[in-house]
């Protein structure tokens, strides 16, 4: 997963509001969104085991990003895919936040989003940092929370343009969101540490290109009743969609 939009209480029907993009090469064997023999709905990486985004039967949610910080990484790092699946079957998130602190240098650099559909978390490896997600937008990308990459901030500022409609929420106009392949001018590319065609490629929400790019955009939303709405849809190399899955659950 490598951008997330959350919206916390910003729609006066939808209290919670999910959309995000996992990047990643195109010939990673991937399964697309099921249910799990755990009961977990979520897709699967078929390379390494884990998911990249998740969620529970008894309402518990989790994805993760990558932070982009190639000069720390390690060939020797544990997969950062089944973190996502700890958070889902974890019970206790002030117990599984101090496991996250004591073995975060066991892996690649990451955020994970974690926690009750009602009270999230965002635990980041680098900075050991801990927030709780109160009511406000926030968009994730290969940082911190709310680091002001161009990408980023467009997304945010589009989903709280989409949060002002008072009468519903169209999963298509989350989903134009997360199909944005409008890339960052130049001078307002971050500095990561990867080249800068590289830097330009990723610097859009969409990333469309032959060998890597966004391979699912999934829409969650939570009502005021609890119902919770799934929506992926995943993309060939060229950006045409060729599954959808669509499932609605009551928590």
């Amino acid at each position: 997963m490598c951008i997330l939009f959350i919206a916390v209480k910003q729609h006066p029907h939808y209290p919670l509001i999910i959309a995000a993009n996992r990047d990643e090469f195109h010939a990673r064997l991937t399964s697309p969104s099921h249910f799990w023999p755990e009961g977990f709905l979520a897709g699967k990486d078929e390379q390494a085991g884990g998911t990249w985004m998740g969620l529970s039967p008894n309402g518990r949610f989790s994805a993760l990003t990558n932070i982009r910080a190639p000069s720390t990484d390690r060939f020797d790092a544990k997969t950062r895919g089944e973190l996502v699946v700890q958070a889902l079957a974890a019970d206790n998130d002030v117990a599984f936040t101090e496991q996250l602190k004591t073995h975060a240098t066991q892996y690649n650099g990451y955020n994970l989003v974690y926690g009750t559909l009602d009270k999230l978390h965002v635990f980041n490896s680098h900075s050991l940092e801990h927030n709780e997600l109160k009511p406000g937008v926030y968009g994730l990308s290969n940082a911190k929370l709310n680091t002001p990459w161009p990408k980023t901030q467009l997304g945010v500022s589009a989903l709280n343009l989409a949060c002002q409609n008072p009468f519903g929420l169209s999963t298509e106009t989350l989903f134009s969101i997360l199909k944005n392949a409008e890339k960052a001018p130049d001078h307002l590319l971050p500095e990561t540490g990867i080249a800068q065609p590289w830097e330009k490629l990723l610097s859009s929400i969409f990333i469309k290109s032959p060998d890597y790019g966004t391979r699912s955009s999934t829409i969650v939303t939570v009502d005021n009743d609890n119902n919770v709405l799934w929506h992926e849809k995943t993309f060939s190399a060229s950006g045409d969609v060729i599954g959808e899955v669509k499932e609605g659950l009551s928590i």
